[in-house]
């Protein structure tokens, strides 16, 4: 399977809290909510058109725990294509603490987690999707697991909040292969990494 993150960014690169106020509240976060409601039609058919050809989903403990008590509880939200999609197909969670996932046909992935991805990406399949968990995306960079990542931009600052890209970490060269706004300013990037940057010499 092809490893693919789909990320929901603001212009400055954080990730935290995008979904609601009382979303992730952690180290003083205040400005919850900011993606909710933004980008138009094409852009929310598209989020829900990447969970549904996705064949397993791979998460973060944080992130899935969340996941599992809103797309994995909520009717409403069960019923809609990304929690049916999310519902229907393995899901695995990189965590050395969660034992008992509560969450249906969920695999708690542990012990070295380099070779256990690894192995999910040797199967048979189309794509393993990771959405959201910051820190498990930069993790999977690091160990240049991922085949591909989505930035899903949303034109705000937030000056606060945790953010994808550390300021001291990984660098990464990265092809574009796609571009894409919608008549609300938000934009679809989709990367393929591509090896480290090359740097001028003095």
């Amino acid at each position: 399977m092809k490893l693919t993150t789909m990320t929901q960014i603001s212009v400055d690169g954080v990730v935290q809290g995008n979904g609601g106020p009382g979303e992730d509240r952690r180290n003083g976060f205040e400005r919850g909510g900011w993606a909710f409601g933004k980008g138009d039609d094409a852009t929310r058919a598209f989020i829900a058109r990447t969970y549904q050809n996705a064949d397993a989903f791979l998460f973060g403990r944080w992130t899935y725990e969340m996941f599992a008590g809103s797309w994995g509880t909520n009717e409403a939200m069960r019923a809609h294509p990304v929690g049916v999609a999310l519902a229907e197909k393995p899901k695995y969670v990189a965590s050395t603490t969660l034992t008992t996932p509560t969450w249906g046909d969920t695999a708690v992935l542990s012990g070295d987690l380099v070779e256990a991805i690894a192995e999910l990406k040797a199967k048979p399949g189309g794509e393993l999707l990771v959405n959201g968990s910051g820190t498990l995306v930069r993790w999977l960079l690091a160990n240049d697991l991922v085949d591909e990542m989505t930035l899903i931009v949303v034109p705000v600052v937030l000056g606060q909040g945790a953010r994808l890209f550390p300021e001291n970490g990984v660098d990464v060269a990265l092809d574009l292969v796609e571009s894409q706004v919608d008549t609300k300013g938000v934009t679809i990037q989709t990367f393929r990494p591509a090896g480290r940057p090359l740097y001028v010499s003095a």
